[in-house]
């Protein structure tokens, strides 16, 4: 009596020539590395513009998209006319480049969960985008980079309104260029890596989830020290500040572009001066503190998301509108 043989999987190789045409290339059901990656980075990052625009025409989608963040900036910048008597320039200084970044943060850092909700609620497309050949979180990366796009558009001609209009005191040539430079480059890395945080949470949630992101945001321009220092919040909430990369990065940014411009971490009321005994910290402290808080960030985002994802595929999330 012979034992029964467990069924071999059929591959490519084992399968009859009729079954396996000319043109078969069993790699494209699991991805082709670094060009399928960026093939779909790409994609998703035209189809995240078009849904951004809502397929309108460009000059009409850029004036939209500016009218928002000026027309916050023009709010605060009057509101502390008010307030200081319109003697204050450096205070309106510190408003104009905190609020002008605060778009790119906000459309950033609330993006990719929208995406997430955008494909699952209203496009019931995330089932599919789940089960592509593509990496998800490649696909929601890119569908992130338009609204950051418009985010960083929208800072530009704020910060350049400001500049031209309210009086700001800006000197091209007393830019510090590196440190503009790395302070971009990590505060966007770090931007990015907050809003893949929000994303692995909008996965799980369900009801009044469209509310979350901008939540979160707004709880963030609290302890930024973004139109105002840390040290005029409770001692708990400037240690929430001191640990966001947001804050860094909002400070190496005004140090580069307004050297006089007051420091949002310092002062001598500060928790940062009672930790260090510093009126303010340096570029250099600056610089370190944003990587490091960037690096927490971001391995806690990677793991969220990744647990996220495996949760949400194992009760059935991915393919189930909540109707929120």
């Amino acid at each position: 009596m012979t034992t029964p043989t467990a069924a071999r999987p059929a591959t490519p190789e084992t399968l009859p020539r009729a079954f396996v045409g000319p043109g078969l290339d069993p790699a494209r059901a699991r991805g082709n590395g670094f060009a399928d990656t960026r093939r779909a980075f790409l994609t998703a990052t035209r189809l995240g513009w078009l849904l951004e625009a809502n397929w309108t025409d460009p000059v009409l989608f850029f004036i939209y998209s500016i009218a928002k963040p000026l027309a916050s900036v023009l709010i605060l910048v009057f509101m502390v006319n008010v307030i200081s008597g319109g003697g204050s320039t450096g205070l309106r200084a510190f408003v104009v480049v905190g609020s002008s970044l605060w778009s790119f943060v906000f459309s950033g850092v609330a993006g990719l969960g929208w995406a997430i909700l955008d494909d699952r609620e209203r496009y019931r497309m995330l089932r599919y985008v789940f089960v592509s050949p593509s990496d998800f979180v490649v696909v929601i990366l890119g569908r992130g980079v338009a609204r950051v796009a418009v985010g960083l558009a929208g800072a530009i001609i704020s910060l350049a309104v400001g500049i031209a209009f309210l009086g700001v005191d800006f000197d091209p040539g007393r830019i510090d260029w590196p440190v503009l430079a790395v302070a971009m480059v990590l505060g966007l890395w770090a931007v990015i890596a907050i809003g893949v945080l929000i994303a692995a949470v909008c996965i799980q949630t369900r009801q009044e989830s469209w509310q979350y992101p901008e939540a979160v945001a707004g709880a963030l321009f609290l302890v930024s020290g973004a139109v105002f220092p840390l040290s005029v919040l409770p001692p708990f909430a400037q240690a929430v500040g001191l640990i966001s990369p947001l804050s860094w990065w909002m400070e190496g940014v005004r140090r580069a572009l307004l050297p006089h411009a007051p420091s949002a971490i310092g002062g001598t009321t500060s928790l940062f001066h009672d930790l260090t005994g510093a009126v303010e910290p340096s570029a250099a402290t600056v610089l370190l503190a944003l990587s490091a808080t960037g690096v927490l960030v971001t391995l806690a985002a990677t793991l969220a998301f990744r647990r996220s994802e495996r949760r949400a595929k194992d009760l059935g999330l991915i393919d189930r509108t909540t109707g929120s």
